[in-house]
């Protein structure tokens, strides 16, 4: 493990966290802006952010428009059983920690050692119902109990990459058998032009969850540049009003589509099988600049 000062404004900064992982080198960098904030950064590719001061805070786009999820996936401040497939630094965990207290959580984080770096430097709150299991995101999932969760939300890169087998009608097969009737799939999905992951994505998951709903920046959805968007599934209606007004709202507009435009989207796109999974594609490097 390695630690670096910098300055700023005549003032020593906290210190930087480096260290190697299983998944590549792990850095932890402090928030210029945020006293007790910082961003994890996995190969230079960022990973996540938390402010141990404001765990209701959350930084990135993507996970802003999760947090969209999370606020509507149950009546304000109700308790959820919530699996989280991705742990990195349990961003999303302690956000439902901080806006659903006395929530029951399960994080599955392949990455032992990045689980015990995270740990130390950036603990949870003693307090929170969160489990942390190190092992495969679909090893961890088949060990959920039937209809267990309210909501399953799948953070999963290796590489800037979500894995081949987090990709199919199969695995979303079991994360429907893991959730309650009426409870939520959210995805954090990664793709460019031509969008080809990402709308046989969308074929994938309407194989499994007969309601859907995508948010994304407008420019991603337009094949302009490589980005994240958010696919959310259920096998009840979604609230896609209430989803469209928090992401048009929001510091980081969103547009979300759903139903026939949706579909429209998939542009005849098939569904992925574990036969044929592939990884998402990688990002071009301007991204990380």
């Amino acid at each position: 493990m390695g630690r670096s000062r910098k300055a700023r404004g005549g003032q020593t900064a906290a210190d930087a966290v480096v260290e190697t992982v299983d998944g590549g080198l792990a850095e932890l960098m402090p928030d210029r802006d945020r006293p007790r904030a910082w961003t994890l950064l996995i190969d230079g590719a960022p990973q996540s952010h938390v402010d141990l001061d404001d765990p209701a805070y959350l930084s990135f786009e993507y996970q802003r428009r999760l947090g969209h999820v999370i606020d509507l996936a149950a009546p304000p401040g109700r308790p959820v059983h919530a699996v989280h497939l991705g742990g990195g630094a349990f961003t999303l965990a302690r956000y439902v920690a901080a806006t659903r207290p006395r929530s029951t959580q399960q994080v599955v984080e392949r990455d032992a050692a990045l689980v015990q770096l995270v740990r130390r430097e950036l603990p949870l709150d003693a307090g929170a119902r969160i489990r942390v299991r190190s092992a495969d995101a679909r090893e961890g999932l088949a060990k959920v109990p039937d209809g267990w969760a309210d909501l399953v939300i799948t953070d999963v890169f290796s590489g800037a990459r979500t894995p081949a087998h987090l990709t199919s009608t199969e695995f979303l097969a079991d994360v429907r058998r893991a959730l309650k009737p009426g409870g939520w799939y959210a995805a954090n999905l990664a793709d460019g032009p031509p969008l080809a992951h990402l709308r046989g994505q969308i074929a994938t998951a309407a194989a499994v969850f007969p309601e859907l709903a995508l948010s994304a920046d407008a420019a991603v959805l337009r094949g302009k540049r490589f980005g994240n968007a958010v696919l959310v599934g259920s096998d009840r209606p979604l609230p896609v009003a209430e989803l469209t007004r928090l992401a048009a709202c929001d510091p980081h507009p969103a547009r979300v589509e759903h139903g026939r435009t949706l579909s429209d989207f998939t542009g005849g796109a098939v569904p992925v099988t574990d036969a044929a999974a592939v990884a998402s594609p990688s990002p071009p490097p301007s991204v990380f600049r």
